[in-house]
């Protein structure tokens, strides 16, 4: 089954963010969907590509921690600084190029050095798709 491409200004979610975030893709490739650019499997960059989700509520998140030990072990979330090490993991085949990485379809996770996993909640167009 056929996958949505996902392009600039998806919508994103953390799985220990407070609010979505939004996927910005640089025009780097020179390929639109539907007038914007077209992701890839590498557009993972925190801040960059990948938009905070809000505040963090990862206990393993290093500033999560510092405030939670400094509040006498009540947790407490921290503003969210997303921490990517690697690019997205595929969600189906990656079998279309876009410029030299593989596409990014609706399917693919991202994961946070924090725990979190990131998941396409809306690709940013609903009619190009991705075989």
């Amino acid at each position: 089954m056929a996958n949505l491409q996902v392009c600039a200004g998806a919508t994103l979610q953390c799985s220990f963010g407070a609010a979505p975030g939004v996927l910005n893709v640089l025009p780097t490739n020179r390929t639109l969907v539907g007038g914007v650019p077209a992701a890839t499997l590498f557009d993972a960059i925190p801040i960059v590509n990948i938009t905070p989700f809000a505040m963090c509520q990862s206990a393993t998140n290093p500033a999560v921690i510092a405030a939670t030990s400094a509040a006498l072990g009540v947790f407490t979330p921290m503003p969210c600084v997303p921490a990517t090490p690697g690019p997205w993991i595929p969600g189906g085949a990656p079998t279309v190029l876009i410029g030299p990485a593989p596409a990014l379809d609706a399917q693919c996770t991202l994961v946070c050095a924090w725990g979190g996993a990131i998941k396409v909640v809306q690709p940013g167009q609903t009619s190009t798709l991705v075989p």
